[in-house]
């Protein structure tokens, strides 16, 4: 609240969402002030979550992970894509909301080609999802044999 002040509270004094996130994408310095808030803290939380688990890899959804400049915090990086006239629609459908508020995420994102320019592997999610889950088994076994040729670096131990 020191921050953004109460005008990203909603009657009740909760946190307005909708508020905050029509501010944030139509004010970009409050953006970025909220980045620089968060990332910091998600890293930690990530850390923290990882720490006790003994398996043999873990996977993060990070939709900002390019944006965050949190690349080297992973030793993968998996891409989900599908074509963006797919992605809207989706999103549409999932969040209620109208397109121009998509359009206008996803313009501040990064583009779909830098993602894919980063990642060691992609998914592509534009079918249906038994496509989708032979594509997941068929990494989740490969993940599994690189796993095995790394020490543990998950926590715990061996």
């Amino acid at each position: 609240m020191a921050v953004f002040g109460t005008a990203i509270l909603d009657a009740d004094g909760q946190l307005d969402r909708a508020g905050l996130r029509e501010r944030i994408f139509t004010d970009e310095d409050a953006r970025r002030r909220l980045e620089a808030i968060l990332h910091p803290q998600v890293r930690s939380e990530m850390e923290r979550l990882v720490a006790p688990l003994k398996v043999p890899y873990a996977i993060f959804a990070i939709p900002l992970l390019l944006e965050s400049g949190q690349v080297d915090a992973v030793d993968r990086v998996l891409v989900v894509d599908c074509p963006t006239e797919i992605q809207i629609r989706r999103v549409m459908a999932r969040d209620n909301v109208p397109r121009t508020q998509v359009e206008a995420v996803l313009a501040i994102q990064a583009t779909p080609g830098a993602r894919v320019a980063i990642a060691d592997d992609v998914l592509v999610n534009d079918s249906d999802l038994e496509t989708l889950h032979h594509q997941v088994n068929v990494l989740h076994q490969r993940y599994l044999e690189w796993a095995a040729g790394r020490p543990n670096t998950l926590g715990g131990t061996d």
